[in-house]
Formats: C-alpha cells, structure tokens, sequence
C-alpha cells in the first residue's frame, strides 16, 4: 500500500455571486484539512468570526458554494488499484477529477473512496471539490419529506452534518465548508483490508482478540493473515478470492485497563498484516487495552438503575458532557486534545459523554482518553429533533454507524454508544407527535437500526437508545438517564434536591468565560451585560435573565460589571457542585453525575467549565472540590441535616473529624469530635448533635467539619443574609521560581477565596479557588506564569475575590 496525501497546492474560490465584493472572484490559498472561513481569514478578506459580532456578518456564508482545487503528480494507473480516498468532506460536494465526476456525498460524519485507476494520467492531474451550501440542500430535503420539529431556526436535522455547525444555545451560527479531514491517493496491488472489526475481550487475567476483516481483491493469489499482540501470534490462511476472515487470538497473563483513579492503563498493540509470496500487502496496527465495561439495568426495588462496571466493579461517574473543542474542527490538534482531557482528569473526571450535537470523536481524542484512562460514552450524532427515516437520511445515517463503530470499537476508554441526545424525551413532552401527523421521527434508528448494528458490530459494547433513557417516561428520575434543567430554566438550583436520579447525564449552569478570553473577544464601550457584542456572545434564551435571577436568591447582583462577572462565574460555580455534592452522596442509589459541559468551542457565556482560550473558570475548581476522592457535604435527611463523608478510594477511609460550630471572627461555640470509617468506594451519613446545629446568631456563624482530606462548610442562611466582614481578607504576594506565591490570612471568615490571577496575566494559573478560609487561618496560593509583574497586583481588589466583598461592591442589591 502507497499513499500520497494529497495536502498541499489547493485554492479557494466562491463559486456564487452573492458574496461580498472582496470575496466575488477571488481565488485564495486553501489549507488541507480546513474549513472555508479559516482560508478567507488567513487572506484577510473576513473579520475572525469569533470577534465581536463578526458572526452577524458573515451569514452571507449560509448559502455560499465553494470550489476548491489543486494539481497533482501522478502516474497513470498500470494493473494496480488506485484509491482517491476522502476521510472527511463538510458536507455536500462533487468530486471531479482530471474533468470526470467521480461522485456526490452529503454527509461529513463519514469518509468516501472512489477507484480511479481509469482516470489518472501522466504527470499533473486536476482535482476539483465543489461544495453546496449545506443548508440549501437541508431546506430541499425538508420540503420533500415534510417539516420535522427541531431546536433551531435551520433544518439541521435534514442533513449529516454537525448539528452545533448552524448554531446551538451556547455556539455560533457559522455553517462551515471544506475539506475537513485528510484526503490521498492509495495505490495498492493483490489485496487490501477493507475493513478491520477487532472485539477485545477478557476472562480472568486471560485477553481475547477475535478479529473479523474484510479483504477487498484485486489480482486472485493465496494469502497470510498475521495477528499479533505482543509475543503472541496468530497466523491464518486466507485462500484467494476469500473476502471475510475471522481469526482469535488468545493473550495470556494480561494486565487490565481500568479508569483513572481506579488502576492503570496498560495498552498493548494489535499488529495485522497480510503476505503474499512476494511480501508484505497491507498492515494495520491499532493500540488496545484488556477490560470489560458494560452498565447494570439490572431492576431493584427503585426502579431501573444505571451503573457502569468495570472489570466486574462498580463505579461513580464523575463525569463531564463533551463539545467540539473548538467550532473550526480542523484547529482541534493532539496537543489540545490532550490538554483538555488533562484538565479534565485534574478536576476528578472519569468519564466524557460525547454530545449527539458535534461527531464522532477523533482517533486522537480516543488516543488519549485510552492513555488517561477516561471513559468515553459515545453519542450517535442525533440530537434535539425529529428525524427523517426515509432516504437520503436513513442510508447515510447507517453508513456513517457502521464506519464509526467500527473505527472506535477497538478503543479501550469507549464504554458505550447512545442512541441520541433528547430525542426520546422531546416526542413524549415537546409537542412532536402534533407536528409530524403521523410521520416518522427517528423511533426506529433508536430500536432497531442502531442497536442492530451495534450488536452486528460491536457486539461486547452497550448500547443505550438516548439520554435521557429509562422507565414509562424517558425522563423518569426512577429509571435510567434523568437529564435536570428545570434548575437552570425555572427553578433554583437547590432544587437539585427535589430529585434522586438513578444516573444524571445533564445538569448545568451557566457562566461567563474568564475576563481574558472575554475582553479578547469583545470590545464593547462600556461593557456591560446588555452590551451587544456581549449579548451576541450569550446564545441562551433568556441567559442574562436566568443569571441574575440565580444569582439574586444566593449573591448580591452587582451594577458594575467587574462584580457581576465575578458573582455570576461564582454562582454557577455554587450551583453544579451544590448538584454534584447531593449526587454523590446519594450513591450507589445514584450511580453518576455528568456535568453540562466541560469545555467551550467559541468565546462565550455558557455552561462550561473551560472556556475557550483553555483557561479554567472558577466552575473547574469547584467540580475539582466536589468530585475529589474524598468529599464531606453537608445533606438533608428527612427533617434533619447530616455529614455525609464519601470514599472513591479502594482502601477505608478513617475520618478523624472536627466539626466547629464558629462566630465569623473565630470564636468557637460549640466543638465536636468524631471517628469512624467509611468502608470502600462507599458512603456514610453521619449524625450530627443538636447544638451543633442550632445557632445563637444563624447570621455570623459557621460549621466548619474539617479532616486531614476534606473540609465542608454550613451556614445558617444565604448570603444576602448574612453578616460577612466585606473586607476580610489581607495578602502578601512575591515572585518565585516559575510565578509568584500569595500568603493570604483571614481576619474573618472568608467565603470562596479566590486569585482570579489572568487579570493581571492571559496565562496565570492559580492552584486552587474557591477556598473556604475561617478567621485566622493563613493560606498560600501558588501561581504559575510565565509574565514579569508587580506581584502587589495579585492582591488587587479585582484580582483577590471572596463571596464577602459582593456586599460592599457598588451597586449591589
């Protein structure tokens, strides 16, 4: 096998006359893989989309069509096969080459290969891909089967497309073009695989590959087959002609790839080559790990639980909801991957759900949660809509499955596929079955077309028909996958209490990104949260007003804008650990909390965790708090609040507690003692006297239960109501080896401490946040930056922030 990628030489140019006139007739370079909008920035004839509201001003880019072209070197083909093969093209094209059309695709979620052994020449050879606009042929598609309900204002549903691509409630509108992932010429002789489906299996300490491959024939020879893994070996004949081969290789004495924070993650490679007499034909290497994952539907006295196990265990998912790392695909390098799943491990995640809305996942992306050890569920790319099953939909939709599960199905860290996101719950409670009168919906890609192939496929993996998913309602908190944003939409986020689920896939709250990333993007002046380059950031509906009246039960709702960046980032830091604390301490009734989302692919007010530059808001910290492996939370019991001390660890955790019921300047009124153990990845409740719970003043005083590992916090009303000192903090700050070092003591008991350190530089990062500090207490905050600053600046009033000084900011109310 020789393969010629074929990156280099291409050119851009608008194939429509409704463009701008700068763009009108102009041929541009274009990078390979990449995106339309990319090439127009790199040659200056459009503002970058993410700026301001550049966003507005590039819909003329909806319904644009696009030629990209290049030249080649080449040989005319002999008896040899000649591949022209497309890993990704974004979405709707025509490939012609040297003047033939080889073919037409329309979804960008698989690839394409077209044999042009008879249209290849001697020397320079011309290949042109023209694409269409992808929401023109969405809005044809839709007028030929019929209108089906969806959350956008485009038929995203109509196309096989990334959903997110046309806009979402946290992403931009920006409908990218182009030739998104490698494209090459495969010359080839005798045979190749076609297609490779390796199920790993494991029993006892004994690995199990069995292999199924398909071998497409070019000239009729007897062949080898050669599997191997390690010192072990499988060789298999494979007479001519032959074109499906099945072979098991047995691997004893193994290690097993567990999650993080459950064992390792040993890898091992899977090598398979085919021989002829004459040599090598084709090879193929993949890395595998040893484990078996599936989820436990097993009914109890509650319902239907949902508990993924590992390798026989039980386990907690911490995990985290996963959206295109950025909006232009093709920016999504390893590196960045890599740093992202790094910064979701170092905030205790063990899963990520890949969204129904973006792709199937990367191989790089499955790389390194497989070396992480992260668990990945999967999504098929369906999300918020009816879908069409009648072609071209439904022919796609299973081309792409069947490429995909196949292309994954191999990685240790994939734990399950989904049939989709909200589809289920959107035809039993969004008005579905009034609007589509009788016409299909997507039922029977969830019961039948997907599982099938799952099954066929991947036949070791489970598989779940949608999130959410469970008993006589798709939503039922008894059953399965509960997604809540009722917190969030209508309720405060202290309801999260008013449910148990079995398994919560979705929960969130919303932020700003970091004062960098945003003043990066937006220039308003004045900013303000009603600015416009502000609003055209915020894609929820109703965001800003859902903010502050989150905020107003909790905080203060500052005027000035500084203040009521900080409180809001502060509240949705608040709330989703508020929801993953009363998750946790639930289990194993409730076997996993999956926060909306991790990351961000454009600079934006969302639900993130990370925004988009990579810098960690102060939501990261508070996920870190309250999923660490030991965690003590203060919870409800029927009438009475006990300390709830949770152990993800594999050992007992002997707790050595002080509980100390304090006035906000340090005065202790009431002291307690305990010990006890919490067995294993277990929970216990413990009771808690009286007197420490009843307060002389409940608004200046403080529980403070305290171990070598954990600390939790109870206050006796919201902090609106409370007499907090506004100024109750003092620091130091001076430059040390790799950044700076902030001592901080607390005259009175501080509230959410925090160093939000980019203010003072872009690539400050600061060791914890969010720091309960009791009056007295003196703490060290680490800074790492690679910037030359005044190190006072780190203890500037916009820069050391607690909860407390919300009641002295102006405006606050």
């Amino acid at each position: 096998m020789i393969r010629q990628y074929l990156h280099d030489g291409w050119q851009l140019t608008a194939t429509t006359n409704e463009v701008p006139g700068n763009v009108r007739g102009r041929t541009v370079p274009a990078t390979v893989p990449g995106s339309t909008h990319l090439d127009l920035l790199a040659s200056g004839l459009i503002t970058d989309p993410f700026l301001d509201r550049a966003e507005a001003e590039l819909a003329w880019t909806h319904r644009t069509d696009w030629r990209y072209s290049t030249t080649f070197l080449a040989a005319a083909s002999s008896d040899d096969r000649a591949d022209l093969v497309f890993d990704g093209l974004d979405t709707v094209a025509a490939i012609e080459l040297n003047g033939h059309v080889l073919g037409h695709t329309a979804n960008m979620h698989r690839s394409h290969r077209f044999d042009v052994r008879e249209f290849l020449v001697d020397g320079c050879n011309d290949l042109t891909v023209s694409f269409s606009s992808a929401l023109t042929h969405a809005e044809k598609v839709e007028a030929a089967l019929g209108r089906r309900e969806h959350v956008n204002t485009h038929p995203f549903n109509m196309v096989r497309k990334m959903a997110c691509s046309f806009g979402w409630d946290w992403g931009p509108d920006l409908q990218t073009a182009g030739i998104w992932r490698p494209v090459r010429l495969e010359r080839w002789h005798t045979a190749r695989f076609a297609l490779l489906r390796p199920v790993v299996t494991v029993a006892g300490r004994t690995g199990r590959v069995e292999l199924h491959a398909e071998i497409e024939w070019a000239r009729q020879e007897d062949l080898t087959l050669r599997i191997t893994v390690g010192a072990h070996e499988r060789i298999v004949r494979v007479p001519a002609g032959q074109t499906t081969v099945t072979a098991r290789l047995d691997v004893p004495d193994v290690d097993l790839w567990w999650p993080v924070g459950h064992g390792t993650q040993p890898l091992y490679d899977l090598n398979v080559t085919l021989h002829s007499g004459s040599g090598l034909v084709d090879s193929a290497e993949k890395r595998i790990g040893f484990r078996t994952i599936t989820v436990d539907t097993t009914p109890d006295e509650i319902g239907t639980p949902f508990t993924v196990v590992v390798n026989d265990k039980p386990l907690f998912v911490k995990g985290a909801n996963w959206i295109p790392d950025d909006h232009f695909l093709t920016r999504v390098t390893r590196d960045r991957l890599a740093r992202r799943v790094d910064q979701a491990v170092g905030a205790h995640v063990n899963l990520l759900r890949v969204w129904g809305g973006g792709i199937y996942e990367s191989d790089d992306f499955y790389d390194v949660c497989d070396e992480r050890g992260v668990l990945v569920w999967q999504d098929f790319p369906l999300a918020c809509a009816a879908y069409p099953e009648e072609e071209p939909v439904r022919g796609e939709l299973e081309a792409e499955a069947r490429e995909n599960v196949v292309r994954l199905m191999s990685h240790a860290s994939l734990a399950l596929w989904n049939g989709g996101n909200e589809n289920l719950w959107g035809f039993a409670d969004w008005g579905w079955p009034e609007q589509l009168d009788g016409r299909t919906w997507g039922l029977g890609y969830y019961d039948d077309l997907l599982p099938g192939i799952v099954a066929e496929l991947d036949p070791a993996r489970f598989y779940c028909p949608s999130s959410p998913f469970g008993g006589p309602h798709p939503n039922d908190e008894d059953h399965g996958t509960r997604h809540d944003w009722q917190v969030w939409n209508q309720v405060d986020y202290t309801r999260y209490r008013d449910h148990v689920p079995r398994f919560c896939s979705e929960f969130g709250f919303q932020g700003p990104p970091t004062w960098s990333t945003l003043t990066r993007w937006v220039h308003d002046q004045p900013l303000t949260p009603s600015s416009p380059s502000f609003l055209a950031h915020q894609k929820a509906e109703d965001g800003n007003g859902k903010l502050d009246r989150g905020l107003a039960a909790h905080l203060p709702v500052p005027s000035r804008f500084e203040d009521w960046h900080w409180a809001t980032q502060l509240n949705q830091a608040r709330a989703v650990s508020f929801g993953v604390e009363h998750y946790r301490s639930w289990w194993p009734r409730t076997a996993g909390a999956v926060v909306w989302q991790l990351n961000d692919c454009w600079p934006v007010t969302s639900w993130a965790a990370i925004d988009s530059e990579e810098r960690l808001k102060p939501l990261w910290y508070g996920l870190r708090h309250a999923f660490a492996p030991h965690l003590l939370t203060f919870q409800p019991r029927g009438d009475r609040l006990v300390l709830v001390a949770v152990n993800d660890h594999d050992e007992p955790w002997d707790v050595h507690l002080t509980l100390d019921r304090q006035t906000f300047r340090g005065v202790t009124l009431h002291l307690t003692r305990l010990r006890g153990r919490v067995p294993a990845r277990s929970v216990v409740e413990l009771e808690l006297d009286e007197a420490l719970l009843t307060p002389v003043n409940e608004d200046a005083e403080v529980v403070v239960a305290t171990t070598a590992e954990a600390r939790a916090i109870h206050l006796f009303r919201e902090d609106t109501e409370l007499a907090y000192d506004p100024a109750p903090l003092a620091a130091q700050a001076e430059a040390v080896r790799g950044g700076y070092e902030v001592e901080v003591r607390a005259g009175s008991f501080a509230r959410d401490v925090a160093i939000l350190a980019d203010r003072v530089a872009p690539d400050a990062v600061v060791d914890d946040l969010l720091v309960p500090m009791p009056a007295g207490e003196v703490r060290v905050f680490h800074i790492r930056t690679d910037a030359s600053v005044d190190p006072a600046a780190f203890t500037g009033p916009l820069v050391l922030r607690c909860a407390n000084d919300l009641r002295a900011v102006p405006g606050a109310s």
